[in-house]
């Protein structure tokens, strides 16, 4: 272990929630429990989106690192490169850097998933947007 990392325990009651300043990008929101610039973590960063029910979404868009989501509650569509799978509480999704992705919540119920990066910190993840 480097001098510039430690054991952490995350408490989700201390985090800030964020969005996105454009809305057309998605309507969900989420907060990171680690990530270089908030914890003395290094080479992966994660945290909890949530995706309000009836219409949330996540718009298309790629980034260069490759992401794990496990979703922890609800049932959501998630399309990777076209491909459109159902998701539901208990499944984890491996996507690959650089595919273009997105979700939706048609449910009656918040969709929240635990995703991480393979990177210090969550800022490090720039969002392409699709068209």
């Amino acid at each position: 272990m480097s001098a510039k990392t430690a054991p952490v325990i995350a408490n989700p009651a201390g985090r800030d929630r964020e969005s996105f300043a454009n809305p057309e990008h998605g309507n969900l929101t989420w907060f990171t429990l680690f990530s270089g610039d908030i914890t003395p973590t290094a080479e992966m960063s994660a945290g909890i989106t949530e995706v309000p029910p009836n219409g949330g979404f996540l718009k298309a868009h790629r980034h260069a690192q490759a992401e794990i989501y496990f979703v922890h509650e609800g049932t959501g569509v998630l399309t990777i490169d076209g491909v459109e799978s159902k998701l539901s509480a208990g499944m984890s999704v491996f996507i690959p850097g650089d595919a273009e992705h997105s979700l939706r919540n048609d449910s009656a119920a918040p969709l929240k998933i635990f995703y991480v990066f393979p990177t210090d910190r969550f800022a490090d993840v720039v969002y392409r947007f699709s068209q």
